[in-house]
């Protein structure tokens, strides 16, 4: 390959991911893959505390769906690699922080692998939408993940209609925490990530976890395991130097410092 598609960086606890393939970002089934190697290394490695997904150039931040590559071959039902499409959406146990850096176009899967960060900060020149009805395909993570996240009536309209929205609607929504100028992005998703890097791993894993599998729970049937330490998250932080590091700092009146253990 002339360029590596998938650039990784790792900085202080940051892993950042960065996709570069001109000219849209598109995501093939081997670009896919390869993504999902790069967030599984993220998973697994204990140095590393909080990701930032990002893209080469201002137009498109992704795309989606490679429709080229579908028409010369590549089967939307075909292998996308651990984490499924984008390797992040689907990816099991991903239990730290996830920033999506969105500059330009997020459309399809695009918009859905910026939906699967944990935060989302984007330029005022960023644009977003479901075309895939267009396309006579089901924008499938996104009808799952958006109509729980806005309001019900605003997501229907997206995946029924395709119709873009700006970044200054998609900040109305809820749908991303900041709009920025473009030269302020970088710089702003760095100080966010810094921020988490710095904080504390096992609430943090502790946080994702109890969300996660919360969502489909009754109230009490989650708060039960909670406190009853049936998370393996939870456990693990309730059971950990952090969590006693934590009481100690704050009686002591100084900055706790996290080991992750």
């Amino acid at each position: 390959m002339s360029q590596e598609v998938v650039n990784i960086q790792r900085q202080n606890g940051i892993y950042t991911v960065e996709l570069d393939r001109p000219k849209a970002n598109a995501i093939d089934l081997a670009t896919s893959r390869q993504l999902g190697e790069a967030f599984q290394a993220f998973r697994d490695d204990p140095e590393m505390r909080v990701a930032i997904i990002k893209t080469a150039g201002e137009r498109f931040f992704c795309a989606g769906w490679d429709l080229k590559a579908a028409a010369a071959g590549d089967a939307v039902d075909g292998d996308y690699g651990v984490g499924g499409f984008g390797g992040l959406q689907e990816l099991r146990d991903l239990n730290k922080p996830v920033i999506a850096q969105v500059s330009g176009i997020a459309c399809g899967g695009g918009f859905e692998l910026a939906l699967s960060a944990d935060l989302i900060y984007c330029t005022d020149a960023s644009t977003f939408a479901l075309p895939e009805i267009k396309s006579g395909t089901v924008a499938d993570a996104a009808s799952i993940k958006l109509p729980k996240r806005i309001p019900y009536h605003i997501a229907m309209e997206m995946l029924f209609t395709g119709r873009w929205i700006d970044a200054q609607e998609a900040k109305t929504w809820g749908i991303v925490n900041e709009v920025l100028a473009t030269d302020q992005l970088e710089a702003r998703v760095n100080e966010v990530a810094q921020q988490l890097a710095s904080g504390p791993p096992l609430v943090f894993a502790a946080i994702k976890e109890v969300v996660r599998e919360a969502e489909a729970m009754k109230f009490q049937d989650a708060m039960n395991l909670i406190t009853s330490r049936q998370f393996a998250t939870v456990d693990t932080l309730y059971g950990s130097e952090d969590n006693l590091e934590g009481a100690k700092a704050f009686a002591e009146g100084r900055d706790p410092v996290w080991q992750g253990k």
